[in-house]
């Protein structure tokens, strides 16, 4: 795991605002729908997350984003919940997931790190090539202290 990544990850606004998409999105065998956002580096370099509207049951919108920024706030990673746990929904990134970083201009920044799906074992890192990764373990990273 790149040191980058776990930094991210690990940094505590963007922590807290993941696990409350994580429980934002209703997690279960049905009913769930998708959470997501941008994970922001100001000029100052302190990250801040932006949430997205909400999405649906197997998808979501993402606001516009040219440049790879938000106002002067660089992308430095996005994120979105599969929080639908049932056989019929995957827990890994779809295809349509891959194709929609790989294929984003805007996310092409040097400073972009990739998406996060977070799901209910696992944490994947989509690169901005389309590759995916499980990063990490999310009952771990979520774990209550």
């Amino acid at each position: 795991m790149a040191q980058r990544h776990a930094a991210i990850l690990n940094h505590p606004v963007v922590l807290a605002a993941l696990k409350q998409a994580w429980n934002d999105s209703d997690p279960g065998i049905t009913g769930g729908h998708e959470e997501g956002g941008f994970i922001l580096q100001d000029l100052a370099g302190n990250l801040t997350v932006l949430r997205w509207p909400k999405g649906a049951q197997n998808s979501i919108i993402v606001p516009p984003h040219p440049g790879c920024k938000i106002g002067e706030s660089l992308i430095v990673a996005t994120f979105h919940t599969h929080p639908n746990t049932g056989s019929d929904h995957l827990q890994e990134p779809s295809e349509t997931d891959k194709r929609a970083i790989r294929d984003d201009s805007d996310l092409k920044g040097d400073f972009y790190e990739g998406e996060l799906v977070i799901s209910q074992e696992k944490i994947y890192l989509i690169a901005a090539t389309g590759e995916v990764r499980e990063a990490w373990d999310s009952r771990e990273v979520f774990a209550e202290e």
